[in-house]
């Protein structure tokens, strides 16, 4: 059985993620149109796919021949195809993150919990070769997780006041939800405290550093339990090339009860115990692309509703929000 799917947005990972891995499962899954603000764009991928360019996500959604919408880029319209999805009654695969003020996310949960659609958001932190290597090591080697420090550096334009407003302030928003989402996948359980910070740089309000600390204790003790520590800064310009890449930190780094491991994505584990250091360089059979992929394919096809991916992203998007909440409270709030 084949997936007719229609895609809305062709952002940043289109050429290395998203093609790659639709042309890989084209026994699974056959593209029928595409809708992006950048028309030429739209019209390369329709003429590579064979697919119809659509001017609108409500005529791509409301189209007899889709049976799923893959959003791949945050485009104007925010939560507006994944309500226009749920009316039509079509599955949803959201590479796009859950940027959404807090009312925008309840309307949308609400309405995949109400209409029944199958929902799955892109989380590639979680399928990464490297991630499950760690959470291996965290069963046999490591031990338990007891310190996470994840950080995430992003080069900016250099006209930084054009970038000012909804746009900038989502797209750091989608970075920080991965990330605790990441850190609440490996420490394999909620946070129950979070204190947040964040930093307006350069003379114009844009939020050029976020920070927050996620404590996974018990209620009734905090700071005995792991802690993670979540950082994103924009704080470079694109064009000063050399500092962008200048000692870049381990993307995760985590402090375990034997030992400690950095991560860097897609594939590499270095980790240290007892017995010294000891380096991983991991190869795959499937690239993270068509894993994420399959997976929407069977929460789809299967009889078995799948809604976990939705609660994660829920979950993560709220717990930043609540970080921000906690800058502007001043105090560490309880989640």
């Amino acid at each position: 059985m084949k997936l007719r799917v229609g895609l809305i947005g062709l952002g940043d990972a289109w050429q290395q993620r998203h093609a790659p891995a639709l042309r890989a499962l084209s026994d699974r899954f056959e593209v029928r149109a595409i809708c992006d603000q950048v028309g030429h764009r739209a019209q390369q991928a329709g003429a590579e796919f064979g697919a119809n360019v659509v001017e609108g996500y409500r005529a791509l959604v409301g189209r007899e021949d889709i049976d799923a919408v893959l959003m791949l880029a945050p485009q104007w319209y925010g939560a507006l195809p994944i309500l226009a999805a749920c009316e039509a009654g079509k599955a949803v695969y959201c590479a796009a993150g859950l940027d959404l003020d807090p009312q925008e996310a309840r309307r949308v949960k609400q309405q995949v919990d109400n209409t029944g659609i199958a929902f799955v958001s892109e989380f590639p932190r979680r399928h990464a070769l490297a991630t499950i290597r760690l959470k291996e090591l965290l069963a046999t080697q490591l031990g338990p997780p007891e310190l996470l420090f994840c950080h995430r550096r992003i080069a900016v334009p250099q006209a930084k006041c054009q970038l000012a407003g909804r746009t900038e302030e989502h797209s750091a928003v989608r970075d920080l939800v991965e990330l605790v989402d990441w850190c609440r996948y490996v420490v394999g359980r909620e946070p129950a405290w979070v204190t947040g910070l964040m930093h307006h740089g350069g003379g114009v309000r844009v939020e050029d550093y976020q920070m927050m600390s996620l404590d996974f204790s018990d209620r009734a003790s905090p700071g005995t339990g792991p802690v993670a520590q979540i950082s994103c800064g924009r704080y470079i310009p694109a064009d000063w090339k050399e500092a962008v890449g200048y000692r870049p930190l381990a993307e995760l780094q985590v402090g375990c009860e034997n030992g400690i491991a950095f991560v860097d994505l897609p594939a590499s584990v270095v980790w240290f115990d007892a017995a010294g250091r000891h380096q991983e360089s991991l190869d795959g059979e499937r690239p993270v692309g068509e894993q994420l992929l399959s997976h929407f394919y069977r929460c789809v096809t299967s009889l078995l509703r799948r809604t976990c991916d939705l609660e994660d992203a829920y979950r993560a998007l709220w717990i930043v929000q609540q970080a921000r909440r906690s800058h502007e409270l001043g105090k560490r709030l309880e989640l």
